[in-house]
């Protein structure tokens, strides 16, 4: 679903794989990558993929726009570009986040948390670097970290970060050495919630993170291109 020159003209569909709300139908085939980056969204060729009327489309299009993931250009809707300033953007929000999450994880967390921090960095120990799990494992330790804050709201900005960044498909894992510099981290951060050690918690997860982020912009400069 495309324009050209001011002409609308029908693009690649994704190919519909249930029927799911429109919501989701439209946001995961943009997370996928099924719907590119610049992309126009037009309302005719989504209610009709989605095998649905243009009115609950309209309210997946605004929705959408309020997560981040469309935005209005002079073309209409189109999926949100992508660039270098937003990854930065994204990262300057996560890493205060993330790092206020070791603090507060430290204050707040049971025992029962600790458990679970320390199951997850055993599991990691048993996943190689070229091992496709790194990536569910590193979600799990992280999500395990968020939940040990016991703050719904920091759970709730991390979430809506998150959606932002899955729109950028490399994932930092993937440098060369990360997965195991990753899980020396993830040990030291854990070691410090576990102790009870706040200032130490927060200071290792902004360093976490502002790796991360520098990973991140290394692998955006890698990129052929983005529309």
């Amino acid at each position: 679903m495309v324009q050209d020159n001011g002409r609308a003209r029908r693009g690649v569909i994704p190919v519909a794989s249930g029927r799911a709300a429109p919501y989701e139908m439209v946001k995961q085939a943009i997370l996928r990558g099924e719907l590119e980056p610049g992309q126009q969204l037009i309302e005719t060729a989504l209610a009709e993929w989605c095998q649905v009327s243009r009115t609950p489309i309209r309210e997946a299009l605004s929705r959408l726009v309020q997560d981040g993931l469309a935005e209005r250009s002079d073309r209409g809707l189109i999926v949100r570009r992508r660039s270098p300033e937003e990854i930065l953007d994204i990262y300057e929000t996560r890493i205060v986040l993330e790092a206020t999450v070791g603090r507060v994880a430290a204050q707040r967390r049971s025992d029962f948390d600790v458990h679970t921090l320390h199951r997850i960095i055993e599991r990691a120990r048993e996943v190689g670097p070229d091992d496709e799990r790194k990536v569910e494992v590193n979600r799990q330790f992280h999500l395990a970290m968020w939940r040990a804050s016991h703050n719904e709201s920091l759970l709730d900005l991390l979430e809506r970060l998150n959606l932002h960044l899955a729109r950028y498909p490399a994932t930092t894992l993937s440098y060369p050495g990360r997965w195991e510099e990753a899980k020396r981290e993830h040990g030291a951060i854990v070691d410090a919630v576990e102790a009870r050690d706040e200032a130490r918690a927060y200071e290792l997860a902004l360093d976490h993170f502002t790796r991360a982020r520098d990973i991140r912009l290394g692998l955006w400069d890698e990129l052929p291109g983005d529309a």
